[in-house]
């Protein structure tokens, strides 16, 4: 048989039932791995980066979160990119736009700002800001403190397809073509434009600020039970529709309340999770890992994952279970 298959090569030919366990398996299987990294412990990292390179000169200057079981792939899980950006007071990040689009959830520093197509936003810690695909978008930070936020793409979605572009403007800022606020303003508040000319598949809004978000799990936990998996938990939305804020990368928020300790759950979305406040554990198929605010963690595909809470916590947290549900893929399982 093997001198079958060796024949056969040649032809660029391979039999099915050598491999067809492997493509095909009962459960997921996967490179990706349960990991933590701890903020305070890569921050020094982060800072060095600083004092190395400028924003300008490395275009993003970002520390890639790489999957212990993925290393060298710029991969956080099997199909999305985690990483560290740091901007500090002065700095812009110049202006580019690409195929891929990101999420950006702050850490630490208030008053930087990025611009999407035309349009400023000022950020602080827990606000969770899109970036379309193709759109224009550049970062600066005007403020006395460094900035540092999380960056979510789906890189190795697009480069999965072989469809990345990308395209430098001719300077490092892009024009402001809108007042503050105007997508908050518009499509925000309950209302749509009766000429909505919204365009492209990404929420309208691109600033869903953390004081909100906050506020609304507080009502959240005055008026429901509190789910035995996922605590009081919410998905960030797009208006228009009401699924997704972004078409490739589901995001969520949710609160774990004081003494919380949750069932086992497991679903077919690799998920990264970022703690913004409070403490807790997590217990990742048979490892625990300990986060505080700021942390940062990965709950691979199909792994059961049970949280406890050890004050009133949050975490906010993403996936591709917006392509996943649109492909018919996407699986769960609780207990």
């Amino acid at each position: 048989m093997s001198k079958y298959s060796e024949r056969i090569a040649k032809q660029n030919l391979a039999p099915l039932w050598n491999v067809m366990s492997s493509l095909i398996t009962p459960t997921p299987k996967s490179d990706c791995q349960a990991h933590l990294w701890r903020y305070d412990d890569i921050r020094p990292a982060l800072k060095e980066a600083g004092e190395i390179i400028s924003a300008k000169e490395a275009v993003r200057r970002v520390l890639i979160l790489e999957n212990p079981g993925m290393s060298g792939q710029s991969k956080i899980t099997t199909s999305l990119y985690g990483g560290l950006q740091l901007v500090l007071p002065g700095e812009v990040a110049p202006c580019h736009r690409h195929s891929q689009s990101a999420l950006r959830f702050v850490l630490e520093g208030k008053g930087a700002h990025t611009a999407v197509n035309g349009e400023k936003t000022f950020m602080a810690p827990g606000d969770f800001v899109t970036t379309p695909s193709m759109a224009w978008h550049d970062h600066g930070n005007t403020s006395d403190e460094p900035m540092v936020w999380l960056d979510g793409l789906d890189i190795p979605i697009v480069q999965f397809f072989d469809a990345s572009f990308v395209e430098d403007l001719d300077k490092d800022e892009q024009d402001i073509t809108k007042q503050p606020k105007t997508s908050q303003g518009l499509y925000g508040e309950g209302l749509l434009p009766i000429n909505d000319n919204h365009q492209g598949l990404c929420s309208p809004i691109f600033n869903y600020s953390y004081e909100k978000s906050r506020a609304a799990l507080e009502i959240l936990r005055g008026g429901q039970d509190v789910d035995a998996c996922h605590g009081l938990k919410l998905h960030y939305a797009n208006p228009l529709d009401g699924g997704f804020a972004m078409p490739s990368i589901a995001t969520f928020l949710q609160m774990l309340p004081k003494g919380f300790s949750g069932q086992q759950y497991r679903s077919t979305d690799a998920t990264v999770f970022v703690c913004v406040e409070g403490s807790g554990t997590s217990t990742i198929g048979s490892q625990e890992f300990d986060w505080s605010a700021r942390d940062i963690f990965v709950v691979p595909s199909w792994q059961p994952v049970s949280h406890k809470a050890n004050d009133d916590s949050v975490l906010f947290s993403y996936s591709d279970r917006a392509i996943q549900e649109k492909l018919g893929l996407w699986r769960e399982r609780r207990g």
